[in-house]
């Protein structure tokens, strides 16, 4: 089990952007589970946060025998002879969630047993937050009856489920997983390690009615595949190749393009939560899927900037791109110039120029075709070009375009304070507070700030402009910039 859940975890959750809940039938089961995890970690073959939490009653396994979930004793239960053993476990693994998180929980009393039921809660629902820091989120909290009733995370969308379950109880643990988050959690994932497929048919039948599979569970594999091959149809009739995306001139035939592109988006993430899930049984290849996407953020691009010109209204402007669907938060800054000075190496060694300019074009389309990256498209482009070629170790290309970023950087930082005249240090504590909460400033906090107050009629769209370039700002050089 555990095996296969570090080699499928990573595309259930979307990159990890989204948790996971594990239930086992017994403590022995969670122990032996989360130490298999662990033994696997010292090892080198995962690097997933699991964390853990249960109760130390000594006849909390007798619960997998009927496939119900009781209400879980939030103090822990009762210290006895029968249940050190369990509890003194679980103290091992509270430590070890310490030190993957630097926090200071124990389960010696009933009360801090209650604080750390307390922090998991909180912890897997931080991904649901703007502050949310890549990394200090759980990617797997491993229960056996806990977390299963009443708990809710939006971004928790997977359950592995090793453990009998049936009737309310299994409706109640399923449910840990639906609740909707934009159209990249559109459903929850369900992975059993056991066949409970009558008893989920008898749950849905007893609760719903006896058809409502067909509205609670999603349609089978081969269903989206051929979905997806008639969406695909669909878009290569408006369009036969992405360069002919350049040739549509109406507003209605590029808004048919755009329907059609993000009815294929939407079916492939859903086809991507499958554990068969294969770009071969799609008939749009993958470079194809990618060349389209770079004309579809195209079209998004021209409507953004045609929005912030305060151009004739277009029917385009009321589009959702959903580009939460097509975002890779595994191709950022760091992987670009990773790539980038891969092929500078080989071509030191090889001397292949046509296959380096291959490679190069490759690395540069990934550029177009991820949405966070494309405002740092033509610096990254200026970087690659003027410095790579003479970096010679990596520690020495990190310096350097840390170099290069920082002046780039506050040359558009003071660009900004030139032409709109914000106080810098205000400018600052603007940019620093959006930072934080994600919340845009409002008008009069803008204003408050500017070394020259505009007029009564030209303050709003002054501080909506002032706004526009703070966020476009921190989009080109701070997010999706990786561990450089």
């Amino acid at each position: 089990m555990v095996d296969w859940i570090i080699e499928n975890h990573d595309h259930k959750t979307h990159n990890r952007d989204l948790s996971a809940i594990m239930c086992v039938g017994s403590v022995d089961a969670l122990t032996k589970t989360y130490e298999a995890f662990q033994r696997k970690k010292s090892e080198g073959q995962d690097d997933l946060k699991v964390a853990t939490i249960f109760t130390f009653a000594a006849n909390e396994e007798d619960e997998d025998a009927n496939g119900l979930i009781g209400e879980p004793d939030v103090t822990g239960g009762p210290v006895s002879a029968a249940t050190q053993h369990s509890r003194d476990k679980l103290a091992g693994y509270v430590a070890d969630y310490n030190a993957m998180f630097g926090t200071n929980n124990s389960v010696k009393d009933g009360k801090a047993f209650y604080v750390y039921y307390k922090a998991l809660a909180k912890r897997m629902k931080w991904r649901d937050r703007k502050d949310f820091i890549e990394g200090q989120g759980i990617d797997i909290l491993l229960v056996v009856n806990m977390f299963l009733t009443g708990f809710d995370a939006k971004t928790c969308n997977t359950l592995y489920v090793d453990k009998n379950l049936r009737y309310h109880g299994l409706i109640q643990a399923f449910s840990r997983t639906n609740r909707i988050l934009g159209q990249k959690k559109s459903q929850g994932n369900i992975v059993c390690f056991r066949n409970l497929k009558a008893k989920v048919d008898e749950a849905i039948a007893l609760f719903s009615n006896k058809d409502a599979d067909e509205t609670i569970l999603i349609a089978p594999y081969q269903e989206y595949v051929d979905r997806f091959n008639e969406a695909a149809m669909e878009l290569l009739k408006i369009a036969p190749t992405p360069s002919a995306v350049d040739k549509l001139v109406s507003e209605d035939d590029i808004l048919a393009f755009v329907r059609a592109f993000r009815e294929l988006i939407r079916i492939r993430n859903v086809l991507t939560s499958f554990t068969e899930f294969s770009d071969d049984d799609l008939s749009l290849d993958a470079q194809h899927f990618e060349d389209f996407k770079s004309k579809y953020l195209d079209i998004h691009d021209r409507m953004k900037s045609d929005r912030d010109d305060d151009q004739k209204a277009s029917i385009l402007n009321e589009v959702d791109f959903e580009l939460e669907l097509i975002r890779r938060d595994n191709i950022n800054v760091a992987y670009i110039l990773a790539l980038r000075a891969s092929v500078v190496a080989e071509q030191r060694e090889a001397e292949d120029a046509q296959d380096t300019a291959s490679k190069t074009k490759t690395i540069l389309d990934l550029l177009g075709s991820e949405p966070r990256l494309r405002s740092k498209r033509e610096l990254i482009e200026e970087f690659i070009t003027a410095y790579l070629p003479t970096m010679k170790s990596a520690a020495q290309t990190t310096a350097t375009f840390e170099e290069f970023w920082a002046e780039k950087c506050e040359a558009a930082f003071q660009t900004i304070c030139t032409e709109e005249k914000p106080d810098r240090e205000g400018f600052v504590g603007l940019l620093d507070a959006y930072q934080f909460s994600g919340k845009r400033p409002l008008t009069d906090e803008v204003i408050a700030i500017m070394i020259e107050v505009p007029g009564i009629l030209q303050r709003k769209p002054s501080a909506e402009r002032v706004v526009t370039l703070m966020v476009d700002l921190l989009e080109t050089f701070d997010e999706g910039m990786g561990d450089i």
